[in-house]
């Protein structure tokens, strides 16, 4: 959300991709380690560790997909919205992208992870969704602060609207 709400949704957007590509080479360095050998002082680990990463295609794929979706999601919409309060209520822009936003993680997730399991997806779904948007509520005073602070320091707050970038001295 800072990043969204001072540098754009551009600069979000290429922050988010870095993170999901890092996400990424993390799965694939954690694929490797499964297949290399183990050490002879981990030997007796060797089986643990295979059970705890090796069975997690689903939770890699799904939380992916949800990140990737859902954060972008959420920093478009709180670009908007930025566009449309005209920079006012930040607080109301914060919370309404992360309704969406984590709302779309929070289903994809479950849904990818778990379908299938017996898990109870709805009761998950919303338990999380519930958690995540009222961190978000309760963040939002250090948002505020994060945000004007890098505003002020930066002299810099873009508006995702054509020719509307602001810059404060």
């Amino acid at each position: 959300d800072v990043l969204t709400e001072v540098y754009g949704f551009r600069a979000a957007r290429r922050v988010i991709l870095l993170g999901f590509a890092c996400n990424v080479l993390a799965v694939g360095a954690i694929q490797v380690a499964l297949r290399l050998p183990a050490a002879d002082f981990w030997l007796e680990n060797q089986e643990a560790y295979e059970t705890v990463l090796g069975t997690t295609w689903r939770i890699f794929v799904a939380s992916l997909v949800a990140y990737l979706a859902g954060e972008l999601t959420n920093s478009y919409i709180l670009s908007r919205m930025k566009v449309a309060t005209r920079g006012r209520f930040l607080w109301s822009r914060t919370i309404g992208s992360s309704l969406v936003g984590q709302g779309l993680d929070t289903v994809l997730f479950v849904t990818i992870a778990f379908a299938g399991t017996g898990a109870p997806l709805l009761d998950t779904i919303v338990t999380t969704w519930v958690i995540k948007v009222a961190w978000e509520a309760l963040a939002t005073p250090i948002t505020y602060l994060v945000a004007n602070g890098l505003k002020r320091s930066e002299g810099i707050d873009v508006f995702d609207a054509p020719g509307a970038v602001q810059a404060r001295t």
